[in-house]
């Protein structure tokens, strides 16, 4: 096992800010005049996938000793105890390959792929993607995960749904909390004793909350582990439910775009009220 989750998340989040945003597509004016050739489709789409395998395949040789052993598989666990980060890992397995699949969504509209076709390509880029990487871990002392696959196909499966499905993209959203500790710094992208997972279920998608107060209301539900990392803590799985402001919404009303795609993403922390029930009490 391998820790690329978060860091795939921050890259995809930076290409959903450097593109026009497509989670309130029917909100923007459609940049694309004509549709992209069949041909141009083809080359769009060996450019991204060579790319994507090209990069995890330099990476992994580099730093994770891929080809360095016959193939193997592993299983690591899904939430249990005893294993090796509570299943945090999972979700941010999951929670990469969602906003992988929603970067990659983005990058084909923003070259002219009419919408469904950036939907389905953007889905099965991210999938082509993270099976090189789960074939990569074969070949190395990781092992390759039959948990971690079924995770980021979960992830590809959310993204793509809500990216083909307006309502369902601006009523949920799926997103990274992660608290600043200057004590992992340097590796803040796999600190999963600061990071949380959650769900938003956000009321502006909703008809009967769109006049009034409630647009601004959003509630979460959500998961995270502590004590993992370290041999001698107390190890807590924590589920959580909780209320927010919808900060996406608030910031795209103010026309503010880019920092609205952020927060669909991105949790502030300390920006809701939580209600945290540990399973191992």
């Amino acid at each position: 096992m391998k820790m690329i989750n978060s860091q795939v998340g921050i890259l995809l989040i930076l290409i959903l800010l450097s593109t026009p945003g497509k989670s309130y597509a029917d909100e923007l004016i459609d940049s694309c005049n004509n549709e992209i050739t069949i041909e141009e489709k083809k080359s769009k789409l060996w450019l991204v996938n060579l790319t994507g395998i090209g990069i995890v395949t330099a990476w992994g040789v580099a730093n994770w000793d891929y080809f360095s052993e016959s193939p193997q598989t592993t299983s690591e666990g899904w939430f249990g105890n005893d294993t090796k980060y509570g299943g945090a890992d999972k979700l941010g397995h999951a929670y990469s390959s969602y906003v992988l699949t929603h970067g990659l969504s983005n990058l084909y509209d923003s070259w002219c792929f009419n919408k469904s076709d950036a939907a389905r390509y953007g889905a099965l880029s991210s999938l082509v993607i993270v099976t090189y990487v789960e074939l990569g871990d074969s070949f190395s002392n990781f092992g390759a995960s039959k948990e971690d696959m079924i995770s980021n196909i979960l992830g590809v499966s959310v993204g793509y749904f809500t990216d083909r499905n307006p309502r369902l993209s601006i009523s949920v959203d799926f997103r990274w909390e992660y608290k600043l500790n200057k004590e992992s710094f340097g590796d803040f992208t796999t600190d999963y004793e600061n990071s949380k997972y959650l769900l938003a279920l956000k009321l502006n998608g909703f008809d009967f909350a769109r006049s009034s107060f409630l647009k601004h209301i959003e509630f979460h539900a959500g998961y995270y582990t502590r004590g993992f990392s370290d041999p001698g803590a107390t190890k807590e799985r924590n589920v959580f439910v909780g209320i927010g402001l919808n900060l996406t919404d608030m910031f795209r009303r103010h026309s503010y775009n880019k920092a609205a795609t952020l927060f669909k993403y991105y949790q502030i922390p300390a920006t809701s009220i939580e209600v945290t029930n540990d399973l191992n009490d």
